[in-house]
């Protein structure tokens, strides 16, 4: 804590004492970031000199579900048993089972697995990692679901062959619409999960959990999904929909790539219609709606960087300042923890 001159802030500094008036009335309280028009009360009413916080360095810090190295083999693990698959030899595909354990076994590994918040970035289009991406998002849900280890397995498999099907199909799907295709083009394309279900519908190495995954991950619970438009979906499934239109939103498989703050708001507005509600909620609890380091704009026109996540609170992350209200380049080392201010929010995520 330092004493400065009123005269030397330029805004985004932290009060480290509560500004009080003659009457002994709070007129701004402890852990208020100053705005440049507090700034300039303070002068009209005389008010010279206040308590700062010391501007301590916060070291940016990333959460992520799968560390990128295991991230990487992984992926290429499922990519080379998947491009040697032909729809006559499934023998190859049994070896996907014991991937996904090891996905469940390198989550359960992390500490409070289920108590933190996940930094999830868009990115490009590969079927492969979305594929890990979703194993990954879908296992952690049926976790915090205290659904047992077998059917999370059970789960994993689903996910890591789900898309089994794209790999019979020619339509280019990747960042576009597909309501955009032709009628012959998304014909084709929504018979992607029949096509993944049928090459494995008798395998017996495979549960029945993990086929109805494969075949209705498109599915709906209000009957709008495809290609079989059932209302009544297993809970399982039910799982993974919601992380499989999560994922393929950010990475653009079927539809045009989307920032994740973009992604959740669209689980948000149909829960409890396409989706149900609870494992929205649940899978809300763990997604950082801004990723660290993005750059965000903030309601009174500042911009800054997200560098860490508040824990349950996915939308109030820690942001270092790049820019004030008036877009002039913050000097220094200064940071908003959006969770003690209650006048500031984000906008929305910059490309």
């Amino acid at each position: 804590m330092k004493l400065c001159k009123v005269s030397e802030l330029r805004g985004g500094e932290m009060l480290a004492r509560a500004i009080i008036t003659p009457e002994f009335r709070i007129l701004l309280s402890e852990d208020t970031i100053l705005r440049p028009e507090y700034i300039k009360k303070f002068m009209e009413l005389g008010i010279d000199e206040v308590y700062i916080k010391e501007k301590n360095k916060i070291d940016s810090q990333e959460v992520v579900l799968l560390k990128s190295d295991v991230e990487n083999f992984f992926k290429n693990r499922v990519k080379s048993i998947l491009e040697k698959h032909t729809y006559s030899r499934n023998v190859e595909l049994m070896e996907l089972s014991k991937t996904a354990d090891h996905i469940l076994t390198n989550i359960l590994e992390e500490e409070e697995v289920v108590e933190k918040i996940y930094d999830i970035r868009e990115r490009s289009s590969d079927i492969y990692e979305h594929s890990i991406s979703m194993c990954s998002l879908a296992t952690l849900t049926a976790l915090k679901l205290k659904i047992s280890k077998r059917k999370a397995h059970e789960i994993g498999v689903g996910c890591l062959l789900h898309d089994l099907g794209l790999r019979y199909v020619t339509v280019n799907y990747t960042n576009q619409d597909i309501n955009t295709l032709s009628k012959i083009d998304l014909a084709e394309y929504m018979k992607h999960p029949v096509y993944g279900y049928t090459t494995l519908e008798n395998e017996k190495w495979i549960s029945k959990t993990s086929k109805d995954i494969i075949l209705y991950h498109h599915e709906n619970l209000e009957g709008t999904g495809y290609p079989l438009k059932v209302k009544k979906l297993p809970y399982e499934v039910q799982i993974v929909n919601i992380c499989d239109t999560f994922d393929e939103m950010i990475c653009g498989i079927g539809c045009k790539r989307l920032k994740v703050y973009e992604a959740v708001e669209y689980l948000k507005t149909f829960r409890d219609t396409k989706f149900n509600s609870d494992i929205v909620d649940v899978f809300l609890e763990f997604t950082a709606v801004y990723p660290v380091g993005s750059q965000v704009l903030l309601c009174d026109n500042s911009i800054g960087k997200v560098i860490r996540q508040n824990k349950e609170f996915p939308n109030r992350p820690i942001v270092q300042m790049i820019r004030d209200c008036d877009g002039k380049e913050v000097e220094g080392e200064v940071y908003l923890d959006l969770i003690k201010v209650n006048n500031i929010f984000i906008e929305k995520e910059l490309a």
